[in-house]
């Protein structure tokens, strides 16, 4: 099987992260270690070959801020809600699997957003359907439709959220374009509004 060769550019933030992993692993960063570790992350990435992930070029500091705020608050109000419906409901909790349908098909995205929904106790993303960018969520005290659908725009927030902290130019556009307000009507000259 043969592959398109990757260039350095596209490689080196896979290398420098897995030089970060070895050092983290082994307590140890210096420049012999490091060095070692770049060694082993040059042949895994070249044994193990993975498509490179597209990355948008932006970050977004000032979105990322808050994001992290308001996703730690979710996570201690999840929390205390998990031990509510543990301690007042027990097993009769009703749960339901909730399919979300995502706007960006970019991996990382998808990815992301999945992650971030992971880590807030009480859901967990349980499939992946790449072709269509859609997540299958395990959602904690689904009783109804309504609570189907709060659960589905929370995702669809999230994943909002980091379209604005590190989406691509094209995504944050269309993302902007649909949460944008409807223009009032166009009025014609001699006409009061």
């Amino acid at each position: 099987m043969s592959r398109k060769p990757i260039s350095l550019r596209t490689e080196l933030p896979l290398l420098i992260w897995l030089v970060i992993v070895w050092g983290a692993l082994w307590r140890d960063f210096s420049p012999g270690n490091l060095l070692f570790g770049a060694l082993i992350a040059v042949v895994v990435a070249r044994i193990f070959y993975l498509p490179p992930v597209e990355l948008s070029g932006r970050f977004n500091v000032l979105r990322a801020i808050p994001f992290a705020l308001v996703f730690l608050a979710k996570v201690v109000a999840a929390s205390c809600q998990v031990i509510y419906l543990a301690v007042a409901k027990g097993p009769k909790v009703v749960n339901a699997v909730v399919e979300v349908p995502l706007r960006s098909h970019s991996d990382l995205m998808v990815t992301a957003t999945g992650h971030v929904i992971s880590l807030i106790p009480g859901s967990l993303v349980v499939e992946v359907d790449r072709s269509t960018s859609t997540l299958y969520i395990h959602g904690l005290d689904i009783r109804d439709e309504a609570d189907a659908a709060k659960l589905c725009k929370e995702v669809q927030d999230t994943e909002a959220g980091l379209i604005r902290i590190m989406g691509s130019k094209a995504e944050l556009a269309a993302l902007e374009a649909e949460t944008a307000p409807p223009a009032p009507p166009a009025h014609t000259k001699g006409e009061t509004p």
